[in-house]
């Protein structure tokens, strides 16, 4: 039987190459079942009449699907199906409709669903205003060079790091330029038996936690903090104990009897503060005398633009009290999840161990695709495009705020790419930032960041990292004029 040509189109808002959707099209024919082993395909020419593309660009895709047996070519008689394309399992589909009889809501009892999180719409970067943290900027990113390391990745010579099930181990690369590289900017001299990579910083707090916390354990969290941090630790069922943070980040003088201390020291999230280093060395020796362990959150610690970066407090350990813990996320981009934690050797092995049991490793493509990216030295560039980048729109923040009169709660004395905002008294921000999504700007609230027994509803979070230049002025307008109408509705 042969295949009508058309059955074909090509479909303008698809991705990849039309060489590529070509190759979708059929396999996903063949896959469908709507093409049989035996079916005759279209002729080359005209397929590419019919499209009205370039007969070559059929060519290829259809010996492009010769190789992956999908299609087998006969001489001069064309192409067919092949008689051992994959197929789809013989079994019918489930049902619609079907009843759950498993009440999952009470065997689950909604532990983690029902928590609540920072909401940001899929399609935020639809919005002409962005003000939202965390998200990556295409105009700033090295597509170029990290597709070239992918390509390099994914070549002959790194097969085995392609392939192979690392088993509990990470790609060598990677640790040794974390361990040369990286962590020496931060003061840190570690073994690679004391380094453990990780799925971003989130997992790697939800490592530490879990091994550090049970019920019988006290934890200390800064206040407010990372919302993703305190989901974490209540997850443990330890006690928790909220202390709230003043302009050098969280004081030691302030902290109750604990087991372990959370702490971002270099970047307080979301306020920025920066903790002095006399006030470092403080925690250390509190920690020393009263006997907890300190997990060092050390995320954008590459952002610091305004003054030099502090010294972390794991180099000034020197009792292996810090556990530490870095990210790729903020420095290259969100979606490649990647992280680590620098710790002593038991507790690494310990960290090894449990992760082992929820996944080996992160993907060794995307371990040696980093390697390749910071050692070639396309991530120190990065590093500089962005943090001159958010230099520039950090000033323009700081004129637009001053020129409209909205109040800054905490800006950090040495970068970072966000500020912490304060409205006045009849603001709540969760409403604010409804009415300012319909207006095409994206806030992020702040009652999530507090202890929920005293949580504020007056802060929202500004972020500069996706917002352009021009817009900055324009966006900082529409919120104070937004927050000046809403005084205006609650008098």
């Amino acid at each position: 039987m042969s295949i009508p040509v058309e059955s074909f189109f090509l479909n303008p808002t698809a991705a990849g190459t039309l060489q590529q959707q070509i190759r979708q099209m059929v396999a996903e024919g063949v896959l469908a079942g709507r093409y049989r082993p035996g079916d005759r395909m279209p002729s080359s020419r005209g397929l590419a009449q019919h499209l009205g593309i370039s007969r070559i660009t059929v060519t290829l895709a259809y010996t492009d699907l010769v190789s992956s047996d999908y299609l087998v070519a006969r001489g001069r008689s064309g192409y067919f199906v092949s008689d051992t394309a994959p197929r789809q399992p013989e079994f019918p589909p489930r049902r619609r409709g079907t009843v759950c009889a498993v009440d999952y809501a009470a065997l689950t009892g909604n532990r983690f669903s029902g928590q609540e999180r920072l909401a940001k719409p899929e399609d935020w970067s639809s919005y002409r205003y962005p003000f939202i943290y965390g998200q990556a900027d295409v105009s700033l990113f090295d597509h170029r060079n990290w597709r070239l390391c992918a390509l390099r990745a994914l070549g002959k010579r790194d097969f085995e790091a392609l392939t192979s099930d690392y088993y509990e181990r990470d790609d060598p690369l990677l640790i040794e330029y974390i361990l040369r590289h990286i962590l020496p900017r931060r003061g840190i001299i570690a073994a690679p038996d004391e380094v453990l990579l990780t799925l971003g910083a989130q997992n790697a707090l939800w490592l530490t936690a879990q091994l550090m916390l049970n019920p019988e354990r006290r934890a200390v969290l800064e206040n407010p903090c990372y919302p993703g941090l305190r989901a974490v630790v209540r997850q443990t069922g330890c006690a928790m104990v909220s202390v709230d943070v003043d302009q050098d980040g969280l004081p030691p003088e302030a902290l109750p009897a604990a087991d372990v201390v959370f702490t971002t020291a270099s970047h307080h999230c979301p306020t920025n503060a920066t903790m002095p280093l006399e006030r470092r060395r403080t925690l250390l020796e509190a920690a020393s005398t009263r006997n907890f362990t300190i997990v060092e959150d050390d995320y954008e610690f590459e952002m610091s633009f305004l003054k030099a970066v502090s010294p972390s407090l794991k180099s000034l350990d020197r009792e292996g009290r810090v556990i530490y813990v870095g990210s790729f996320s903020k420095s290259l981009f969100p979606g490649l999840r990647l992280g680590y934690i620098v710790a002593p050797a038991p507790f690494i092995r310990e960290a090894r161990a449990l992760r082992a049991t929820v996944l080996r490793h992160p993907p060794g493509h995307i371990q040696r695709t980093a390697a390749y990216f910071l050692s070639l030295g396309h991530y120190d560039a990065l590093i500089n495009r962005t943090r001159a980048a958010y230099k520039r729109r950090r000033i323009l923040m700081d004129e637009a705020i001053r020129e409209q009169g909205l109040t800054i709660a905490g800006q950090g004395g040495f970068g970072g790419s966000s500020l912490w905002m304060r409205a006045p008294d009849p603001v709540d921000t969760e409403d604010l930032a409804l009415r300012l999504q319909a207006r095409g700007v994206l806030i992020e609230p702040g009652r999530l960041f507090f202890d929920p027994a005293a949580a504020s509803r007056r802060h929202y979070r500004l972020a500069f990292s996706s917002i352009p230049n021009p817009r900055i002025p324009e966006g900082i307008a529409l919120i104070a004029r937004a927050i000046a109408e809403t005084g205006l509705t609650q008098a």
